[in-house]
């Protein structure tokens, strides 16, 4: 045999190879990746309201009964982040009031998708649901909107707290912040196989470092692996939401001193996705604010949830509005 056919016969048995490869990787991976995007898209429209405001429509759940709670999501959220999150961070005695902000999920982009533009939303949001006063909870890129709704709608704000949240400027996006939103973001299949065999790699993304994660509980372990990671699919439907927020935060700079609420903020001292110096930012700048600040945890607070649930509940019954049974 001349070298030239052996060259052909190597190239058409890697070729054969790699065919054989990609039929065993469709069979076997794609269709777990079908049956868990279908059950994902089925209980995303099992579980919200869609409801026409003054400012166009709103995706939200209303969970509960109580002293009522605004619940805003962060990246890679919609009306269900928040309502998981609430389960986390608050008990029984409140309503939940969880919605999709611009661009996640059920709740368009409009032309004015600025965080004041959405705070104006939940004000619309509340005169629907016949909703006077509420207090509000901003988690991670909830919180630019949720400091507008204090600065916005003040009568409207009964507390405000901030838990790892975004308030000051960010910096620009850079080649590899658009690749991911740009990119990875827009492909439920590959957020989808990040997800399923490099758990432990996004986890760390979303700012819970290696060493905090060797320290989880088996609980810990399965909050996030069978609730918190599979409420982000299918990743496409809040892609637009998340590149919006990450437009929107170099141009931070809110007059926090102006809000009057009584203000709770936590945040952990080693968040790998929104930094320490969010958290000291807020509680420097709002007046009389209290933080928390927590020595470990990342972005997720993992390890801190009975202690931030604890604090938010005392501090939400602390001040609620008269008439509100504590």
């Amino acid at each position: 045999m001349n070298k030239v056919s052996y060259i052909k016969r190597v190239g058409w048995g890697i070729l054969i190879f790699l065919c054989v490869l990609a039929v065993l990787f469709t069979a076997l991976i794609y269709p777990p990746y079908q049956r868990e995007l279908r059950a994902a898209k089925e209980r995303i429209l099992a579980g919200s309201h869609v409801i026409e405001t003054k400012s166009g429509p709103m995706e939200y759940a209303d969970v509960g009964n109580g002293y009522p709670v605004l619940v805003i999501h962060g990246a890679g959220g919609g009306y269900d982040q928040g309502v998981i999150l609430s389960r986390v961070f608050l008990n029984d005695d409140f309503r939940v009031i969880a919605p999709s902000r611009f661009g996640f999920l059920r709740t368009p982009l409009p032309t004015d998708a600025s965080f004041a533009a959405q705070a104006d939303t939940f004000a619309d949001l509340l005169d629907e649901l016949d909703i006077s006063s509420v207090a509000i909870i901003g988690i991670s890129a909830g919180g630019p909107s949720s400091l507008q709704f204090a600065l916005r709608h003040p009568d409207r704000c009964s507390a405000l707290v901030m838990i790892s949240a975004v308030s000051h400027p960010e910096k620009p996006m850079n080649f590899t912040d658009k690749v991911i939103h740009q990119g990875i973001f827009r492909s439920d299949f590959v957020f989808w196989l990040i997800a399923r065999y490099f758990e432990s790699g996004l986890i760390s993304f979303f700012g819970v470092s290696p060493e905090v994660q060797a320290g989880l509980t088996s609980d810990e372990e399965s909050w996030l692996s069978d609730v918190l990671i599979p409420s982000i699919h299918p990743i496409s439907q809040r892609q637009a939401g998340m590149l919006n927020d990450r437009t929107h935060f170099t141009f931070l700079d809110y007059p926090l001193s102006q809000i009057t609420e009584p203000t709770l903020v936590i945040h952990a001292e080693d968040d790998g996705l929104v930094s320490f110096t969010h958290g000291q930012y807020t509680a420097q700048n709002i007046p009389d604010a209290r933080l928390i600040a927590l020595q470990s945890g990342g972005h997720l607070l993992m390890g801190q949830h009975q202690k931030v649930t604890s604090e938010v509940v005392e501090f939400l019954k602390q001040h609620a509005p008269a008439g509100v049974e504590k």
